[in-house]
């Protein structure tokens, strides 16, 4: 983003709480990915909490106003910025899946006196978490890039696809699946700025740089299943974090607060609000 360049400041709305500290929920970059599909079982199990949900630019209730002129990290952590220099308080904490959580830590890095702590599920912000380590450790690098083709490619989205788009890489056991979120999914993926979204090129910055800046206390939460990158990327991410923690959940994939949103909201309950 140039100078120049005003942030885009994405769509947001409160849940829980009408006082109290402010969480902020980003959601992941799937199709038809948006903060309450991703997040709503696990704000409703902690209503004491108060909620900022927030649609990144080109996600959700942001995809229908003005469409995302890019699909880029840092633009999107500038536009959280702009967004909560004017609602937020002096401090937020961050509750965040995979793309959301990559969106976290660059504003953690960028701006630390904005976040207080951060729980990350499933984020992959770098293919390297470990400096002159054992190399990339993601299952599967191009994995996003191709479900995402394949998902707008064809005949176009469907619920039949997007049923089996969690099926195939966010849900652990596809049984438990609900049709309301399926429907939810697919309608946040089709709307006219969702569709302009899907042509723009996917997000190629790489925050390993940047992940010894970030000082926030952050846990990383991680699926036992995810098929984009396994426990041990989770490890590792949490070992190049300075305040970094691990929790791994079993029997889920990438979508844990979906799947097991009791086991998430308990996990991050206590992290959120362990001030030690």
């Amino acid at each position: 983003m140039s100078a120049t360049e005003p942030a885009v400041e994405p769509a947001h709305g409160w849940a829980g709480a009408d006082r109290g500290p402010v969480t902020v929920v980003l959601h992941g970059g799937g199709p038809g990915c948006h903060a309450t599909s991703d997040f709503a079982a696990v704000m409703a199990l902690r209503p004491e909490r108060r909620w900022l949900w927030v649609d990144l630019p080109g996600y959700g209730a942001s995809a229908t106003g003005q469409p995302a002129s890019r699909r880029s990290v840092t633009a999107a952590a500038d536009g959280l910025a702009a967004l909560l220099e004017r609602v937020g308080p002096e401090r937020v904490d961050v509750l965040a899946q995979s793309y959301g959580g990559t969106v976290a830590l660059k504003l953690a890095a960028d701006r630390p006196e904005r976040l207080g702590r951060i729980v990350l599920i499933g984020s992959q912000p770098t293919p390297t978490p470990t400096p002159g380590g054992a190399g990339p450790l993601r299952t599967d690098p191009g994995l996003a890039v191709r479900a995402r083709a394949e998902y707008y490619g064809g005949d176009g989205p469907s619920p039949a696809k997007t049923r089996a788009l969690l099926a195939g890489l966010e849900w652990y056991d596809a049984t438990r699946i609900p049709e309301p979120t399926v429907l939810a999914r697919f309608r946040a993926g089709t709307t006219a700025g969702a569709l302009a979204t899907a042509t723009l090129p996917a997000p190629a910055e790489d925050l390993g740089h940047a992940l010894g800046a970030v000082q926030a206390p952050t846990l990383v939460l991680w699926g036992r299943h995810d098929p984009f990158a396994g426990p041990a990327y989770a490890a590792a991410l949490a070992d190049a974090l300075p305040r970094g923690d691990l929790a791994v959940i079993g029997r889920t994939s990438h979508h844990p607060q979906a799947e097991r949103p009791a086991t998430v909201a308990a996990l991050a309950d206590a992290f959120l609000t362990d001030r030690s």
